[in-house]
């Protein structure tokens, strides 16, 4: 099997403990792109969070970001597809956010909205390394159609907040996790697993020649759909049972030693 399109995570997969892109890794992507293999960012980052790391990386494709809800060019900066969250979902997300007080972050035109700059808004920014606008209760009144949305929450919450979400908007929305502080809403119809065949087709590139490389929960569906899929050495094991192979963590290169073993010629 030649695989010709690789789709890569940002969070615990490309990116190490440091948030940086390893040397073994930033070289063995671009003998990928060498020998012709295209090779892309999926993740639930922010476009504007995720153009640093593919620029990096010289990458002049597009990229997957917001969860498979924003998909556009790296360089030129055409958007390929949009598919944000419809406006009064996205109003009724932010009510219930508002009436139980979880700390909601709601992104719109690739910019972050937030109610008040607190230690939750920090544990992101310090992750996505972007600047957020700060809202006061002004957030909760937003017309437009965010591309996400995201609750930062104490893990040992997010299950019963999941469930609650789960009951109240099903098939209304996506509901995912890319960290176990984070549950993360986009359109019903998109994730990073309908992202990369969006790509595939668009490129003319089958299912059975692409490879897909994650750790998380978002991760799962393009893992499935994906004719390699490559879970971490770090992934939970619901992400490795949803693999074909498990390579090694993020902090040991194993983006690196699956491209080397499987894209690599």
């Amino acid at each position: 099997m030649t695989i010709k399109l690789v789709a890569i995570d940002l969070d615990d997969t490309l990116l190490n403990k440091s948030l940086t892109v390893s040397p073994r890794a930033a070289q063995a992507i671009r003998q990928a792109v060498e020998q012709g293999t295209v090779v892309t960012v999926a993740t639930g980052r922010m476009y504007q969070s995720a153009l640093p790391y593919a620029r990096q990386l010289e990458l002049d494709v597009p990229l997957i970001t917001y969860n498979g809800a924003l998909i556009k060019a790296v360089f030129s900066g055409k958007t390929f597809f949009h598919q944000p969250i419809l406006p009064n979902i996205a109003a009724d997300i932010l009510a219930l956010c508002r009436e139980n007080g979880w700390h909601i972050h709601s992104y719109i035109n690739d910019n972050l909205y937030v109610a008040e700059m607190n230690e939750k808004t920090q544990i992101y920014v310090k992750i996505a390394g972007v600047t957020p606008i700060v809202m006061g209760d002004k957030l909760y009144d937003l017309k437009e159609a965010p591309t996400k949305m995201l609750i930062v929450d104490d893990p040992e919450r997010m299950g019963q907040i999941a469930d609650i979400f789960h009951r109240r908007f099903a098939n209304q929305v996506y509901i995912t996790s890319s960290k176990p502080k984070f549950l993360e809403f986009t359109h019903p119809q998109v994730n990073k697993g309908w992202a990369v065949s969006f790509l595939g087709e668009m490129l003319g590139i089958d299912r059975d020649e692409i490879m897909a490389v994650g750790d998380s929960g978002n991760d799962v569906p393009m893992l499935e759909y994906a004719g390699l899929g490559v879970a971490m050495g770090n992934a939970k094991p619901a992400v490795k049972a949803a693999a074909d192979v498990v390579t090694l963590s993020s902090d040991d290169d194993g983006v690196a030693e699956a491209i080397e073993k499987y894209v690599l010629r």
